[in-house]
């Protein structure tokens, strides 16, 4: 990025637009101007098919009458004192919120950390450009790769103001750089489709593209002649990481304070009981140096710690904002993120820590089974756990990856398949839900 924008204003504005909503009768109010920028070129066949780039500051502010919450949100140039007064009416017309409130002064950062999450490099639309034309190139290089589906490379940046009535004042920026690609093999209908992407905070670190095209070149070839398989019971299913992600971010779904408080999750009667084998860590922490979802404090200005969220198997924690932890007869733990007005609990960097297997070693102990590189639709119930979603892999044969299969599906039970999960050691810290390998026991197989 070509320069970082000075958030001094825009502190300035909502602190004079928190003092409005005082004025006009608000007990409490916050100001939030989450500020975007991006950037990216796609092409398609070694020409550009797209550019496009955006800017936005979007203000909101909210304000507490009593027990009664409204928020408002707007663009920047308007009127401080309109917006004010028309926050303040709506929340007198609205009806009680118990649970809703500023977080307690005493929970607010008096100081926060550096994380180092801005990139101050100036990044090029050509270079954009000449990333993206690599990354395509070198996937088409791959023999037996007939087609692109295109390739892109972005720039972007992002962050958070947050001005309080009660008296936290704080910024922060974070760049974001990617690169991806996604490339066809065979013809006709026996064309298969596959990709490969990376995305860093600092471009610098981004793979390079030319790595990216390979694999996805790899990936795709590799699908080539796919084989369906027979329906079977008790099939030891092995995740690849990039679909092993996924699988956590249902964990951390079940384990949101908001999503236990409405008892929309399966796992709400859960806390400091077993829910994976024993010598099994999930960790969430914000303060990761150049972390991917990291942030020196949450949308309610409150810093959080890294938790140990299972232990050994037993689960210790739940995602926590204000709101969502009074509900539940708690305190926040910093986990609040603000959704436009709102502020929801979310994990921040996730880890399903590795095991002391390696992926290789995992395959082999398997002996047979099914390894899954790719997952279609959405079906989880996050109610119930029921677990049933299309996939696509590998056929694992003699402890070895063997032949390519598509058209089966998977299924289980959520909470079946985290007491049944191994995980490997390979696991990749530069996504914000990060996991190795995992291998999970007696899934059902819907086949040919």
């Amino acid at each position: 990025m070509s320069e970082i924008i000075d958030s001094a204003i825009l502190e300035k504005r909502a602190a004079e637009l928190v003092d409005r909503a005082r004025q006009a009768g608000a007990d409490a109010a916050d100001a939030v101007v989450v500020r975007g920028r991006s950037r990216s070129v796609s092409v398609r066949l070694g020409k550009v098919e797209a550019t496009e780039s955006s800017e936005s500051d979007e203000f909101s502010l909210r304000v507490f009458v009593g027990r009664r919450v409204a928020s408002v949100s707007a663009n920047p140039g308007f009127d401080l004192k309109l917006l004010a007064e028309r926050a303040v009416a709506m929340a007198k017309a609205s009806p009680e919120d118990p649970y809703a409130s500023l977080a307690d002064p005493d929970r607010l950062a008096k100081t926060y950390p550096d994380l180092d999450l801005f990139d101050t490099r100036e990044v090029s639309s050509e270079a954009l450009t000449e990333a993206a034309l690599a990354a395509e190139a070198a996937a088409l290089s791959v023999s037996g790769v007939t087609n692109s589906s295109g390739a892109g490379a972005s720039a972007g940046m992002g962050g958070l103001v947050l001005v309080t009535s009660h008296g936290f004042s704080g910024s922060y920026m974070a760049t974001r750089f990617g690169c991806s690609v996604s490339a066809i093999a065979g013809e006709g209908t026996k064309m298969e489709r596959d990709y490969d992407y990376d995305s860093r905070l600092y471009f610098s670190e981004l793979r390079s593209p030319e790595d990216i095209g390979r694999v996805a070149g790899e990936r795709v070839v590799a699908r080539l002649n796919p084989r369906r398989v027979a329906t079977a019971k008790n099939v030891p299913v092995v995740f690849d990481p990039r679909v092993a992600r996924g699988f956590v971010g249902h964990l951390a779904g079940a384990i949101n304070g908001a999503s236990v408080a409405r008892k929309t999750s399966f796992l709400r009667n859960t806390m400091d009981k077993r829910i994976m084998k024993s010598g099994i860590t999930v960790t969430d922490d914000p303060l990761i140096v150049r972390g991917a979802s990291s942030r020196p404090f949450d949308g309610e200005g409150v810093t959080g710690q890294k938790m140990t969220m299972v232990e050994d198997g037993v689960l210790k924690h739940w995602f926590l904002s204000t709101s969502a932890a009074r509900e539940l007869g708690l305190q926040t733990n910093g986990r609040g993120v603000r959704g436009g007005p709102t502020v929801n609990p979310a994990s921040t960097n996730l880890a399903l820590e590795p095991g002391a297997i390696s992926r290789d070693d995992l395959i082999r102990n398997i002996g047979t089974g099914f390894y899954v590189t790719e997952l279609i639709g959405q079906g989880v119930n996050m109610v119930t756990g029921e677990y049933s979603r299309g996939a696509s892999g590998f056929w694992i044969e003699n402890g070895e990856i063997s032949f390519p299969v598509s058209e089966v599906t998977i299924a289980s039970n959520l909470k079946q398949m985290f007491m049944a999960l191994t995980p490997a050691d390979d696991i990749d810290r530069n996504f914000g839900i990060a996991s190795p390998t995992l291998a999970i026991e007696g899934m059902t197989l819907a086949g040919s």
